[in-house]
């Protein structure tokens, strides 16, 4: 089984926060990743080496400073309550509204949803800000939320 059930994920509570209400058809499509198809994604497109974004170094490509060209803020937008993420985090992904998208927290800590999904519920996943890269399949561009409220915006190596 790629995926668990939602209402067993032990962060569901992101999804289900009376401030930030989520629609019924957006959580069926917000779908937590297995511990073992989380660890086989984070293998491959984050790192072989650590579990948690804490812990990256030199060795992981997204614990090199050149892997990031700019850092923004997503934490004003998020206090102000905006409905999509700052500008700067949309215009450098350039997403189509139905890529695949992983949030990616920790080895077995991933979410699998759309962009259109990521987008208009971004304000929950941002409950779940420690780090975490927000990947897409296929994509080289990525977003890293960090626990003080910036973004770095970067791309995988090729």
């Amino acid at each position: 089984m790629n995926y668990i059930s939602l209402n067993d994920y032990k962060k569901a509570w992101v999804f289900r926060h009376q401030d930030a209400p989520v629609s019924e058809q957006d959580l069926a499509l917000i779908k937590p990743m297995s511990h073992d198809r989380a660890a086989v994604l984070w293998s491959t497109m984050v790192s072989k080496e650590h579990d948690h974004p804490d812990f990256f170094d030199k060795t992981d490509w997204c614990g090199k400073e050149e892997s990031f060209t700019e850092t923004v803020r997503w934490e004003d937008a998020w206090e102000e309550g905006e409905a999509l993420p700052p500008e700067a985090i949309l215009a450098h992904l350039d997403w189509q509204a139905n890529t695949t998208v992983y949030f990616c927290i920790a080895r077995d800590n991933i979410i699998e949803t759309s962009f259109d999904v990521f987008k208009r519920n971004w304000q929950n996943f941002m409950f779940l800000a420690d780090g975490s890269l927000l990947l897409g399949k296929k994509r080289d561009a990525v977003a890293q939320f960090l626990e003080n409220g910036d973004a770095k915006l970067g791309n995988k190596p090729a």
